[in-house]
C-alpha cells in the first residue's frame, strides 16, 4: 500500500497536493469523497454552471449568507488554484449511489402532530414558493396578501421547479446534488429527506400523490419513492442491449397516470405506468402494486419504451397528454411523439434552442396553439397543436428562458434574460393578434424574469433576479407595479393553485 501511494505522489503530486488541502479545510462538511455533507457535492456534474473563476472566489471570499467561511486568509492562490482544479475532476472511480445509501440517507424531520388542517392564516391555494439561490433559502409567499409568511434554508441549489401534492398541501424540493425535501405547508415545516442520487435532474409527484420519482445523472438511475421517500424502486437507466444513459428529465402525465421519462444519452422515451389497472404491453405484463418487503413484486414500474432518431432533452405536453413535444440536443429541429401509438409522428423544424419545458398553451381563433421562448434567439415559436404547423415567430429582445400566461390574462409574458440587451425587460404578447403589445422595465439593467401569476391571474409576479433582488408585483390588468418584496436572488416562484390544477400558463 504505501509502494502504490509513494508512486502516485511521485507520478501525480498537485494531485496529491490538492488532496491535502481538501482534506484538511473542506472534507469535514463537503465530505472526504466530495459527495457532500453540511455542504454539497463537489464534482464537476454538481459544478457545471459555476465557472472555476467563481468557485475561486467563492473559496476565498466565501459569500454573505452561507455558511462557509473564507479561506483567504489561511490559503495562498496556488492553494485555492489547486483545490479548484480538484474539484473539477472527476472523482475515480466512478462514486455509487445505490439502494442502501438511499435507504441509509433518509431522515425524518416532522415532530409536531398533524392537525389536519392548515395553521396558517391564509388561503393555502394562493401560496407562493419562492426559491432563492442568492443563498439558498425558501419563502413561502401569501397571495392575497403579498407578503412574505415564512423563510426557511434549503438543500444546496433546488433544481427544477418544486413539485407539489394533489391537494396543495405537501411540496417536494429536489437539490442539484440528489437530496429530495418534502416539506408541509399547513404546518410550515420539513417533513422528510432523501438523498436519491449524486447529481439529480428534477423530480416529479404522481397525480394521485402516491408517488415521488427522481431523475439522476449520477449514477445513471431512476428512483421510485413513496409519499413518505420510502425507496421503493431503483431503475437502471439503460436500454435493452444494456447501455446506460443520464436521465435528462421526469414529469408526470396526470390523465395517463404514469410518469414520462427522457434519456440523455439514448434514443427513446419511457412511460412508466403507476396504473393498477395498466397493463404493460412490453413485457407482457400486468402492474401489480402489492408490497412485498418493502419492495414492489416482478412487473411494477416496467418502462414502456418508444424508439427515437435521437435523444430528447426536454419536452412539452399537449393538453391531452397524449403527445409530447421534444427537442434534438442540436437545437435545429423538434419531435413530436405520439405516447399511445409509440412513435413520432411529425417533425417540426425550429431556430436556435427552443425551451419547450417553459412552453404553454392557449385557445385562439376556435384552434389550441402552443408558445415556446427560445434560449439561442430572440423568438417565441407560436404552433399549432393539431396541424404542427407553425402560426407564427414573434420577434422578442433577444433569447429568453420563460414564457407565462394565466387563464384570466390576454397576453403571454417572455423575458429575455440571456440577452445583454433585453435582459431587464419583459414583453407581453396579446395572444390573439400575436404581437408584442407592451414593454416593461422596472429595474433598468438587472435582470428580470420568470412570471407566476396568483392564484386568480390578478397579480403577475416577475423575479428581479440579483442577489440584492426582490419579486416585483404587477396589476396583470393595467401592468402598473404594484409593490417589491425584497429577495435573495429569487430564480423561480411557483403558486400551489396554479399548479395543481394545471393552468394552461404554467409549465407542469
Amino acid at each position: 500500500m504505501r509502494k502504490v501511494l509513494l508512486f502516485v505522489v511521485l507520478l501525480f503530486p498537485g494531485v496529491c497536493f490538492s488532496q491535502s488541502v481538501y482534506q484538511t479545510h473542506c472534507a469535514a462538511c463537503h465530505g472526504a469523497d466530495r459527495l457532500g455533507g453540511m455542504g454539497p457535492a463537489l464534482l464537476p456534474e454538481n459544478l457545471s454552471r459555476l465557472k472555476k473563476a467563481e468557485a475561486a472566489r467563492m473559496v476565498r471570499d466565501s459569500r454573505p449568507g452561507v455558511q462557509m467561511p473564507a479561506f483567504k486568509n489561511e490559503l495562498n492562490e496556488q492553494q485555492v488554484s489547486s483545490l479548484v482544479e480538484l474539484i473539477y475532476s472527476p472523482v475515480m472511480p466512478a462514486p455509487q449511489w445505490g439502494e442502501t445509501e438511499i435507504r441509509a440517507s433518509r431522515t425524518i424531520h416532522k415532530t409536531s402532530p398533524d392537525i389536519g388542517r392548515p395553521r396558517l392564516v391564509a388561503d393555502p391555494l394562493n401560496l407562493f414558493v419562492v426559491v432563492e439561490a442568492g443563498d439558498h433559502h425558501v419563502t413561502i409567499l401569501d397571495g392575497e396578501r403579498l407578503e412574505p409568511i415564512h423563510r426557511f434554508a434549503s438543500r444546496y441549489a433546488l433544481h427544477g421547479g418544486p413539485k407539489f401534492s394533489p391537494d396543495g398541501r405537501y411540496v417536494y424540493f429536489a437539490s442539484r446534488d440528489g437530496w429530495l425535501t418534502k416539506y408541509d405547508l399547513w404546518n410550515l415545516e420539513t417533513v422528510a429527506e432523501v438523498r436519491a442520487g449524486i447529481n439529480t435532474r428534477n423530480a416529479a409527484v404522481s397525480s394521485d400523490g402516491n408517488y415521488v420519482v427522481a431523475a439522476n445523472y449520477l449514477p445513471h438511475t431512476l428512483a421510485v419513492f413513496d409519499s413518505q421517500l420510502n425507496l421503493l424502486k431503483l431503475m437502471d437507466a439503460k436500454d435493452e442491449k444494456g447501455n446506460s444513459s443520464r436521465v435528462s428529465a421526469v414529469y408526470d402525465a396526470a390523465p395517463r397516470r404514469s410518469f414520462i421519462v427522457a434519456l440523455k444519452d439514448l434514443p427513446e422515451l419511457w412511460e412508466v405506468s403507476y396504473d393498477p389497472k395498466a397493463e404493460d404491453i412490453a413485457a407482457g405484463l400486468v402492474h401489480d402494486f402489492r408490497l412485498k418487503e418493502g419492495a414492489f413484486v416482478s412487473g411494477f414500474l416496467h418502462p414502456r419504451r418508444t424508439p427515437l432518431e435521437e435523444p430528447l432533452d426536454d419536452f412539452f405536453f399537449t393538453p391531452d397528454y397524449r403527445q409530447v413535444v421534444g427537442t434534438q440536443r442540436d437545437g435545429r429541429r423538434a419531435t413530436v411523439v405520439h405516447l399511445d401509438v409509440r412513435r413520432a409522428i411529425a417533425t417540426l423544424e425550429l431556430p436556435g434552442l427552443p425551451h419547450l419545458g417553459s412552453g404553454i398553451t392557449w385557445e385562439r381563433q376556435g384552434r389550441r396553439v402552443m408558445a415556446t421562448p427560445n434560449l439561442k434567439e430572440g423568438v417565441v415559436t407560436v404552433i399549432d397543436v393539431a396541424s404542427w404547423q407553425t402560426v407564427k415567430q414573434v420577434p422578442t429582445l433577444g433569447p429568453g428562458f420563460f414564457l407565462r400566461s394565466h387563464e384570466a390574462s390576454r397576453y403571454a409574458w417572455v423575458d429575455s434574460m440571456m440577452s445583454p440587451q433585453g435582459r431587464d425587460t419583459l414583453q407581453l404578447i396579446d395572444k390573439q393578434t400575436l404581437e408584442v403589445v407592451a414593454r416593461l422595465t422596472p429595474a433598468p439593467g438587472k435582470t428580470l424574469a420568470h412570471i407566476e401569476f396568483d392564484r386568480y391571474g390578478r397579480y403577475a409576479l416577475a423575479s428581479l433576479w440579483e442577489d440584492d433582488g426582490a419579486l416585483i408585483v404587477f396589476d396583470a390588468a393595467t401592468l402598473k407595479e404594484v409593490k417589491r418584496i425584497p429577495m435573495r436572488k429569487p430564480v423561480g416562484k411557483y403558486n400551489v393553485a396554479n399548479k395543481i390544477e394545471r393552468s394552461e400558463g404554467t409549465s407542469h
